[in-house]
């Protein structure tokens, strides 16, 4: 089902308004989950909309802005401690100010604790590139627990994404993958429509390769293969590991302090190119290494290769001119919170 992107924000903002969200807060929170969707990220798009309306009535998700508070802050860095304030806004406010520091300075980075669920990472590169900044965001959530360790079978971590988006030409490369094969979303989306994983990438309590994403909710449940799996996985797992240090480590709340329920440990960096090699430097190296992915034999004529981010901007694009193509588990969310919020559903 297509929606045009407007018609999408107003309903989603409506939304949030309708549980007493400020009508600003609820507007940027709808922005990030239709982002998602527009980039084709239906896992971390519109779909989370519920849950966090969810943890609003169950008092887990904070909506007062001035929950956010800076714990410590220099012209460079700064500490935030979030409270559980919904995490697309907290990401959009830490984001606004660290760009502005690395525009006056040429480095913002912050730190920030106990945010809520910020959503898909890569929904917030864009708006950072297009003002010609380098954007990385990492995340881990020190509630939960999907990754094991290479070589165990007891989850320890989450399958803590890193987002980085680099200016560019004729796109921009906007990265966003996690330190594990696949995401909890895709486990969980798969489960809900009855399905199998494509490839055997969750690893069972007794040390089993398998596709069937029940096992997950078992007890005890499989966990998630990191990244590289059961061969080059203790890459990936090092990998989430520094994800963890950047976002719980300095900000110094994570896993020992043992939190619960649904949140996120963040880590923000942006960088001015001008201060180093200069933002032209930096486009000219991306359109010579996008010309050497896009003139590269593919193995495959239908699946050419192509440079992170490409597919997300050519839904971006598309979705400008046709709406946001939304499929039926999304959709179905979208009724079922629009009932729970007693709204009608307007599409």
């Amino acid at each position: 089902m297509s929606i045009a992107i407007e018609d999408l924000n107003r309903f989603v903002q409506q939304l949030f308004v309708a549980e007493q969200v400020d009508p600003v807060v609820a507007r940027v929170v709808s922005d990030v989950l239709v982002a998602g969707d527009r980039l084709g990220q239906h896992t971390h798009g519109v779909k989370l909309a519920r849950g966090y309306l969810r943890d609003i009535r169950n008092g887990h998700a904070a909506i007062d802005p001035q929950r956010l508070t800076v714990l410590k802050s220099s012209p460079v860095l700064r500490l935030y401690d979030a409270q559980y304030l919904l995490g697309p806004y907290v990401l959009h406010e830490t984001l606004q100010w660290a760009s502005a520091a690395a525009r006056e300075y040429g480095i913002g980075v912050a730190n920030i604790r106990q945010s809520h669920h910020i959503a898909c990472l890569g929904a917030y590169l864009k708006s950072v590139v297009d003002q010609d900044l380098v954007c990385v965001i990492m995340s881990s959530d020190p509630a939960a627990a999907s990754v094991a360790p290479f070589g165990g079978t007891r989850a320890i971590q989450t399958p803590n994404p890193l987002a980085m988006g680099i200016p560019g030409e004729p796109e921009p490369i906007l990265i966003d993958v996690s330190m594990s094969s696949i995401t909890n979303g895709m486990v969980g989306k798969q489960r809900q429509l009855g399905k199998k994983l494509n490839h055997p990438v969750l690893l069972t309590a007794d040390g089993t390769l398998s596709d069937d994403p029940e096992t997950a909710f078992a007890s005890p449940p499989s966990t998630i293969l990191p990244l590289g799996g059961m061969e080059y996985g203790y890459k990936g797992f090092a990998l989430g590991l520094m994800v963890e240090a950047l976002t719980s480590g300095i900000g110094g709340f994570g896993r020992k302090d043992k939190p619960t329920g649904w949140g996120a440990s963040v880590y923000i960096q942006v960088i001015d190119p001008e201060y180093l090699g200069g933002l032209q430097a930096l486009k000219d190296e991306v359109a010579f290494l996008s010309e050497q992915v896009s003139t590269n034999p593919p193995i495959d004529p239908a699946r050419p290769p192509r440079m992170p981010g490409w597919n997300g901007m050519a839904n971006w694009h598309k979705a400008d001119c046709q709406g946001v193509q939304l499929p039926e588990d999304v959709i179905a969310e979208l009724r079922q919170a629009a009932i729970e919020t007693r709204l009608g559903y307007p599409f």
